[in-house]
C-alpha cells in the first residue's frame, strides 16, 4: 500500500510510520516541522519519503498524492492556549489546510482519507461516558477548527465521494509526546519535568479525571481504520476509562506544584468507544498502569540521549516497538 502521513514528524504521526513500515507500507511524510521534530523520523530515513512543506500553502507537495491509496491527516496546531491568543494562526493550519489536502485528494483521485479529530468537540458534555451523538459544544478556538477540518472531510466526502473515517482522539500519551508549554500533552510535560527532577505541574487540584489511551493503541486505530471496508463513520477512539490527574502523579512518583486551571476546561474526559468496537472490532491493549511503565522503564534512554543520533533514537524506541503489533 501506497499511504501519505500528514504530520508524520510528530507524536502519533511518527509511530504510524513504524507501525506501517512493519506491515510493509511504501510511505511519504508530509509535514512543516512546526511541531513535530525531524529526530522522531531520523531511525526510518532511508525507508520513507520526507516532504517538507506547509499544506495550509498550495504547493509543489500536491503532486505528491499522485498514485496514493489512502491519506492520514494527523497534521496540526494542536495547543489550547495558543490557540486563544492566535485563531488566525489555527484556523489556517487545521482548517485551510485541511481543504488543500481534500482538493490534493480529488484532483489525484486519492479514495480514502483517515482525519484526526478532537473529542475537544464535544466541549464539557452533559453525559459520560461520552457518546459520538453528544452534543458538539467546543470551547476554544482549537477545537473549533478541528472540528471545523472534521465538517470539510464529511462534506467533500458527500459531494466528491472521498471516502473517510474521522478518529476523534480522546487523551494520548506515549514517547515522543510533546513535552513543550506549561499547558501541553499532560505526560510530555510530566516526562520532560521527570527528566529534569522538577516537581509536575498539577492543573488544579488533581481531582479532573481524564481517558488515556496509549499510542500504539491509537495508531492500531489509524490502520485498522484504512484497512477496513467500513467508510464515513465517526468514532472516538478512547480507553473507555477514565482516571484523576493525581494519581497519575502518584504513578510516576513525584513531588508536585500546582498551577491554575484553564477555564471552561472539563473535569472529566471519558469516552464510549463501543461505536468503534463494534465496526471496527478495535479496543486498547495497554492499560493505563502497562503504559505509565513503558514510559518509566525508557526513561533512562531519553534522559542519556540529549543530543539526538539515529543511534541514540534507534536504542530510545527499542524497547516500546514490540507493542506496535
Amino acid at each position: 500500500m501506497k499511504v501519505i502521513i500528514l504530520g508524520g514528524a510528530g507524536f502519533i504521526g511518527s509511530n504510524l510510520c513504524d507501525y506501517l513500515l512493519k506491515k510493509n507500507y511504501s510511505i511519504k511524510v508530509i509535514d512543516n516541522l512546526s511541531t513535530g521534530r525531524i529526530e522522531n523520523i531520523l531511525h526510518i530515513k532511508d525507508k520513507i519519503k520526507f516532504i517538507k512543506a506547509d499544506i495550509s500553502i498550495k504547493g509543489n507537495w500536491i503532486k505528491e498524492f499522485k498514485n496514493q491509496d489512502y491519506v492520514f491527516h494527523l497534521a496540526a496546531l494542536a495547543d489550547i492556549v495558543p490557540s486563544i491568543d492566535n485563531p488566525e494562526k489555527y484556523f489556517h493550519a487545521n482548517v485551510t489546510g485541511t481543504l488543500n489536502v481534500l482538493e490534493a485528494m480529488r484532483l489525484h483521485s486519492v479514495k480514502k482519507i483517515i482525519y484526526a479529530a478532537s473529542s475537544s468537540c464535544y466541549g464539557i458534555p452533559k453525559n459520560y461516558p461520552t457518546k459520538e451523538t453528544e452534543k458538539i459544544n467546543p470551547t476554544f478556538p482549537y477545537a473549533v477548527m478541528k472540528y471545523f477540518g472534521e465538517q470539510l472531510v464529511v462534506y467533500w466526502s458527500k459531494i466528491y465521494g472521498i471516502n473517510y473515517i474521522s478518529l476523534r482522539l480522546f487523551n494520548v500519551y506515549g514517547l515522543r509526546s510533546r513535552t513543550s508549554g506549561t499547558y501541553g500533552a499532560m505526560f510530555g510535560v510530566f516526562l520532560a519535568q521527570k527528566i529534569a527532577n522538577k516537581p509536575f505541574t498539577m492543573v488544579g487540584d488533581g481531582n479532573q479525571s481524564r481517558d488515556f489511551t496509549y499510542v500504539s493503541d491509537v495508531v492500531r486505530a489509524f490502520y485498522v481504520a484504512a484497512k477496513s471496508r467500513v467508510t464515513n463513520k465517526i468514532f472516538n477512539v478512547g480507553s473507555n476509562k477514565t482516571i484523576k490527574v493525581k494519581t497519575i502523579i502518584k504513578y510516576l512518583e513525584g513531588s508536585y506544584i500546582k498551577i491554575p486551571k484553564r477555564p471552561a476546561e472539563p473535569n472529566i474526559t471519558f469516552s464510549n468507544n463501543s461505536k468503534i468496537k463494534t465496526y471496527l472490532n478495535w479496543r486498547p491493549k495497554i492499560d493505563i498502569k502497562q503504559g505509565i511503565q513503558l514510559l518509566l522503564k525508557n526513561i533512562e534512554y531519553w534522559r542519556n540521549a540529549p543530543v539526538w543520533t539515529e543511534k541514540s533514537i534507534k536504542k530510545a524506541t527499542k524497547n516500546w516497538f514490540k507493542y506496535l503489533k
